[in-house]
């Protein structure tokens, strides 16, 4: 583990625990009875737990030195994530909690000018980094979207694939992301989950910002995807992905 990844922690925002102190006070019951508060609960985490599962802390824009280091093509070996997405020209692509656009731009260049990458992030600070490469670099193919966080602003039925990098676990209300991400992908689109394995205690991240292959199919279970496959060839994260279905008959439980 190098000293920069060891430095991880420094950067994780702890500002959503008033949100989720809040959202046991004003959300309508069936919302609420789908998330648990707990007083006691890992100090990376919020308190907030979903499906057995402990949210983690938010990393805030101070991190984006930490997503840009030099390092992280040798501890994660970036540069084979993108080639199993199997992306087109024209493709239309959301990078969820894009931050500072680590995986945004590259998107840009697989995708090409008749496609678009829609970097999407909650924090003002990383999208103006966006913004700012995007002016340096004349880049016409990426918008840049404030999302929210249990809405990512993105329009229904329009995406070819959704990207999230190291980023759903720390969502405070993944129900409400998932059921938008899906409703923005078209049909047969792609959900694309990469998550530090918890299975592998050799993986040097925190515990609740990690995640595995059967926590991340008991919370896509609710939701029209089918899984389709998991890829395991990057040192440290799982590769998952699903593909959105359409509604079954319920005469003959084929998809329509």
């Amino acid at each position: 583990m190098t000293s920069r990844t060891r430095a991880y922690v420094l950067f994780l925002f702890v500002g959503l625990c008033p949100l989720a102190q809040a959202d046991s006070q004003t959300k309508p019951p069936k919302q609420a009875e789908r998330y648990e508060f707990r007083q006691q609960h890992d100090p990376d985490g919020i308190g907030k737990f979903y499906m057995g599962r402990e949210i983690a802390q938010v990393m805030g824009h101070q991190g984006a030195t930490w997503l840009e280091r030099p390092e992280r093509e040798k501890e994660e070996h970036c540069s084979k994530l993108l080639p199993a997405l199997a992306l087109g020209n024209g493709d239309r692509v959301a990078d969820i909690g894009a931050g500072s656009g680590f995986y945004t731009f590259q998107l840009s260049q697989l995708v090409g000018a008749k496609g678009r990458v829609f970097a999407v992030d909650i924090q003002p600070e990383m999208l103006n980094i966006i913004k700012s490469r995007m002016r340096n670099w004349r880049l016409k193919n990426i918008q840049p979207v404030q999302g929210t966080i249990s809405d990512p602003k993105l329009k229904p039925n329009d995406l070819d694939l959704i990207l999230m990098v190291d980023v759903y676990h720390e969502f405070s209300h993944p129900y409400e992301m998932t059921a938008a991400m899906v409703k923005a992908l078209k049909p047969r689109g792609r959900l694309v989950f990469v998550e530090y394995r918890m299975e592998d205690d050799k993986v040097p991240i925190k515990l609740v910002h990690k995640m595995t292959k059967k926590q991340v199919a008991k919370e896509m279970e609710p939701f029209a995807l089918r899984h389709v496959e998991t890829l395991n060839h990057l040192p440290w994260q799982h590769i998952i992905i699903y593909e959105k279905v359409e509604k079954k008959d319920p005469k003959t439980n084929v998809e329509k």
